[in-house]
């Protein structure tokens, strides 16, 4: 069978259905370069890269076989959106790993701001701009709702999106511009403050 004519979704539905490896190993050659260096770019150790691009593809599989798919149609963003996750977690647990000693230091560095964590409060703000965001993405027609998801979460470039969607280029731009447009409507209208 060959997998490079199928579309991202029919190889999804055909691994969830069969089980079958070689849709897994398509999707992964088709994105390998673009979700690695999106890792690359954020922990910037080609050797931590690896890991986590391991761990996303890993974490891949097992939601797909355990049903976790619900981005219909745009597994790229799904993928960053993983990896994201992962490279969050991996600082988090680093952070956790790390304990600075004062005793030989004339200041004292848990008072300066240089070295201080986001404390909870501000994780807290970002999180809910973040959740109130998606939820604005979510209520655009759906056109509009690919081309942000595509752009902003699997990094896309316009030339990439209308290859993806079947558009033109232009149509991908307009697209974007309505979207642009009808998010900052929304947020106008319900008054959002959306910065932390």
């Amino acid at each position: 069978m060959d997998y490079t004519n199928l579309k991202d979704q029919e190889l999804v539905d055909l691994f969830i259905s069969s089980n079958d490896n070689d849709c897994i190993i398509e999707l992964i050659r088709r994105y390998k370069s673009k979700v690695y260096t999106y890792i690359l770019l954020n922990v910037k150790e080609r050797e931590l890269a690896e890991d986590i691009f391991q761990e996303t593809f890993i974490k891949v599989i097992k939601s797909l076989r355990k049903g976790r798919y619900m981005e219909k149609g745009i597994f790229l963003s799904w993928v960053v959106r993983i990896s994201h996750n992962l490279i969050i977690d991996h600082y988090r647990r680093d952070r956790h790993l790390k304990i600075t000693s004062t005793d030989q230091n004339d200041a004292d560095l848990f008072n300066s701001k240089k070295y201080a964590d986001r404390n909870i409060e501000d994780l807290m703000v970002q999180n809910r701009i973040e959740f109130e965001v998606r939820q604005l993405i979510n209520e655009l027609p759906k056109d509009q709702k690919e081309v942000i998801l595509l752009r902003h979460y699997g990094e896309m470039s316009f030339k990439e999106i209308a290859d993806q969607t079947g558009v033109s280029i232009n149509t991908a731009l307009g697209r974007m511009r309505y979207a642009l447009i009808n998010l900052r409507k929304m947020i106008e209208d319900r008054n959002l403050q959306l910065y932390a």
